[in-house]
């Protein structure tokens, strides 16, 4: 809209790009021809959408923009211009506030909702300063008075455009800055599982050493780890503490490696001095397991395994939950596989009998909490469990028992 004594904006306008082109004869409608004739190759034009409901200003705003390069549609009103922009794409919009049917800032605030990335450049006549400021407020990127001068114009067009450039490239950014992430992400998961691969092997290295030097329990670290395993999901252990409390269990007598063999193959009862070096195992087991990073926390249930519920255990004499849950939940499991396979001194006890000790040891030798969850599964879980864990050890194999 103008005012009654300004010169028409479409005019004086033609006068400005009349003057620029130095070219009389050239009028508006031509210059919005500009270079269409031209035998070079097309290249893709950036599109403006030109709003207002004044013709003449459409046409001299869309010849100024054209001249520049641009591609623009022009439409006299919000109405349709709504419906331009969600038919097309565009990367710039121009529009005047005081229009017919739908004004500038409710077409801004509906541009908005379509396609917040869409820089819009408010158009208007009226110098208020309300009115500028509730248009930037519904997000407006520009606000120019009318009558303006062709390079007020072309300025913030451009610095319009290179803001949706900038935005855009940024949104690229962080996409393709995702997508690595997640790549990344996904080479680092693989190389962990990789990793607690090799894990395993490692504990299956040190297993079949134990093995080796302790035939007589061959297989036991298989089955009480299974057994522990089994007991700490049921009490609800999260997956990673599950990890470490599964290897501490395997490897829970590593540490006899390190006692004479006439001690630990010895057939009849230690005596007190024999039973003192046996004890160390616990301690000798945890010094080799606290070196290797991955077996930590691991190495603290190999060291406190003989703890008593009440204080009673070795090596340090601790009580109740001092102890570390996973020894706790070991020290059930240890006894059930100890009764209920065979020895090269008895054979196998049936495994109510197991059921029996561990209850009456509650609250003593173990953790009641662990008592409860080991006495409320059948017994054909733990027996089943005894026939079937295979050997060599694999620790993602004992997770889903």
């Amino acid at each position: 809209m103008r005012r009654p004594d300004q010169e028409p904006m479409g005019e004086a306008l033609c006068k400005l790009a009349r003057g620029r082109n130095k070219s009389p004869a050239r009028d508006c409608r031509a210059a919005y021809t500009y270079d269409r004739d031209s035998s070079e190759p097309p290249v893709e034009r950036e599109k403006i959408l030109v709003v207002d409901d004044e013709e003449a200003i459409r046409e001299v705003v869309s010849t100024l923009l054209d001249a520049q390069g641009y591609k623009c549609t022009v439409c006299p009103n919000g109405v349709i211009a709504l419906e331009a922009f969600g038919n097309d794409s565009f990367d710039l919009v121009l529009s005047d506030i005081v229009m017919p049917e739908m004004d500038g800032i409710r077409l801004l605030s509906e541009l908005r909702s379509e396609d917040p990335d869409v820089p819009v450049i408010m158009v208007t006549a009226m110098h208020d300063i309300s009115i500028a400021l509730e248009a930037i407020r519904a997000g407006a990127y520009d606000y120019i008075l009318k009558p303006f001068e062709k390079d007020q114009l072309h300025l913030s067009v451009r610095r319009a455009l290179e803001h949706r450039q900038l935005v855009l490239e940024n949104r690229t950014y962080q996409s393709d800055l995702e997508h690595l992430v997640a790549e990344r992400t996904q080479q680092l998961s693989i190389a962990l599982q990789d990793l607690e691969q090799s894990y395993d092997y490692t504990l299956e290295a040190l297993g079949g050493a134990l093995d080796a030097k302790d035939a007589e329990t061959e297989g036991h670290c298989q089955r009480v780890t299974a057994f522990t395993i089994t007991m700490a999901r049921i009490m609800g252990v999260d997956k990673g503490l599950l990890r470490h409390i599964a290897r501490g269990a395997f490897l829970h007598d590593i540490g006899k490696m390190g006692i004479p063999d006439n001690i630990l193959r010895k057939p009849g009862p230690l005596t007190n001095e024999e039973r003192e070096i046996m004890r160390t195992h616990c301690d000798i087991g945890f010094a080799v397991l606290k070196r290797i990073p991955f077996l930590k926390d691991a190495a603290e249930i190999v060291l406190t395994h003989q703890e008593c519920f009440d204080g009673s255990g070795y090596p340090r004499g601790l009580k109740g939950e001092q102890i570390p849950l996973g020894a706790r939940i070991f020290a059930v499991a240890d006894t059930l596989d100890a009764m209920i396979s065979d020895r090269p001194y008895r054979k196998a006890m049936p495994i109510s009998a197991a059921r029996e000790e561990i209850r009456r040891y509650s609250g003593r030798q173990f953790d009641p909490r662990v008592v409860e969850v080991f006495l409320s599964q059948a017994d054909s879980v733990w027996l089943e469990l005894h026939d079937k864990v295979g050997d060599p050890f694999r620790l993602a194999q004992l997770e889903h028992v």
